[in-house]
């Protein structure tokens, strides 16, 4: 059925949302290059992308509606209805999900009495499951309006949304302070995090995902300790009478594991079909053998 023309913003609204595109635009050599972040503003603005807000952003930046739609619709930032203050996303790729993210998931749809993007009726939470949260060394993940939570069980995350519904304070694992889905759409607009100390909490990568760069860069490691790729078993690095020409292959320099990090034969050098007799890689096949 043909549907009406979207209802405008309020007098008041517009007027804001036009002085804060007018300088979101100004960022760029091309108007239509601010589509992505014009689509956050709106999104901040009532939580959603609506059809308001695509037939603001399409007037703004020139373009049809059907352009900003094809745009709003492709990225799963973007949401399509109304949602929860706290956009709750559980990592089911791979890893996470063998790591119990499906689990994590299963017990959440059953707590919060809600299906895959969908919200609980005091429109608190929003449930989802994602493909990826980029952060597959922390395993299983769960992130909540884009912040961290590292290492969850389906305990922890159970007392995560029932912290978030009852109001109390929630500490990403790493990151800024956890703020409202709206607040967190402004920020990804390009607009300043405001909050007293938000962004020097910020921070980098966590330990797990930066020990391949240490060793890339020869810094020293306490305790060394190498998990071998055949045998299984973690051995000393070096014996305990080891002189110093006794070094592992390619003088890696590897260590005990803190509690957040999880090794793999990847945390140190290994070595390679030709310099390693006992395991030769053999002849390489001809295509279609």
């Amino acid at each position: 059925m043909p549907q009406l023309p979207a209802t405008p913003y309020p007098a008041e609204v517009r007027a804001r949302l036009d002085a804060d595109a007018k300088e979101v635009v100004a960022r760029y050599p091309g108007s239509r290059s601010a589509l992505l972040p014009l689509l956050h503003l709106v999104q901040s603005e009532e939580g959603y992308v609506s059809r308001t807000g695509i037939a603001f952003c399409a007037e703004t930046l020139d373009l049809t509606t059907a352009e900003v739609t094809a745009v709003s619709t492709f990225y799963s930032m973007y949401r399509r209805r109304p949602s929860g203050d706290y956009q709750v996303g559980v990592c089911t790729n791979t890893l996470c999900a063998v790591m119990g993210g499906d689990a994590i998931f299963d017990t959440l749809k059953e707590h919060l009495g809600v299906g895959n993007n969908e919200t609980t009726e005091d429109g608190k939470v929003t449930l989802e499951h994602i493909e990826c949260n980029a952060a597959c060394d922390f395993a299983p993940v769960v992130m909540v309006n884009w912040e961290f939570f590292d290492n969850q069980t389906p305990e922890s995350a159970t007392q995560l949304v029932d912290d978030l519904i009852a109001g109390r304070t929630v500490e990403p694992t790493r990151g800024a302070p956890l703020c409202s889905y709206k607040d967190t759409a402004r920020i990804l607009a390009g607009f300043p995090d405001e909050r007293p100390g938000a962004v020097d909490a910020t921070g980098g990568a966590g330990p797990a995902s930066l020990i391949g760069l240490k060793l890339a860069k020869g810094e020293a490691l306490p305790k060394a300790r190498v998990v071998s790729p055949r045998a299984g078993q973690p051995t000393d690095a070096r014996p305990e009478n080891a002189q110093p020409h006794d070094a592992q292959p390619h003088d890696a320099q590897v260590h005990d594991p803190a509690p957040t990090e999880r090794l793999s034969s990847h945390d140190a050098p290994q070595q390679t079909s030709a310099s390693d007799p006992e395991h030769p890689a053999g002849p390489a096949a001809e295509e279609g053998e």
